[in-house]
């Protein structure tokens, strides 16, 4: 297994940029499809992005497709989702996930991390 934790949220205004940051550490993190996922209170958690094992392939929900980048550094054992452009409905707590497949569901996705708060202010 993969153990995961995320960093980099915060308080920002709208338009404003933060970059997320997943460190890893157990074994065969450069062959897990590494996704973001994001949720509100009340709400069920939803797909923001992944990316596969080399980085060859991303997908991104269409809510912030065109805004968000994520990239990995298998090296570094880090994933990174950079957040430009940010919207108050952004506002959510960020997990980082890994799974053995490419999948844009929670369900698919074994390894969590605790999650990071992002906020954004109108």
């Amino acid at each position: 297994q993969v153990q995961l934790e995320e960093s980099g949220g915060g308080v920002v205004q709208a338009g404003g940029s933060l970059r997320l940051s997943c460190a890893a550490s157990g074994r065969t993190f450069s062959r897990y499809t590494m996704g973001w996922f994001r949720q509100t209170p009340g709400k069920e958690r939803k797909f923001v992005a992944y990316i596969s094992w080399s980085g060859d392939s991303t997908y991104y929900d269409d809510s912030v497709k065109g805004r968000f980048t994520i990239s990995r550094d298998n090296v570094k054992n880090t994933v990174y989702l950079q957040m430009n452009s940010l919207k108050p409905e952004d506002t959510a707590l960020y997990y980082c996930a890994a799974s053995t497949i490419l999948a844009a569901e929670p369900k698919y996705f074994g390894s969590w991390g605790q999650g990071t708060q992002v906020t954004v202010s109108s």
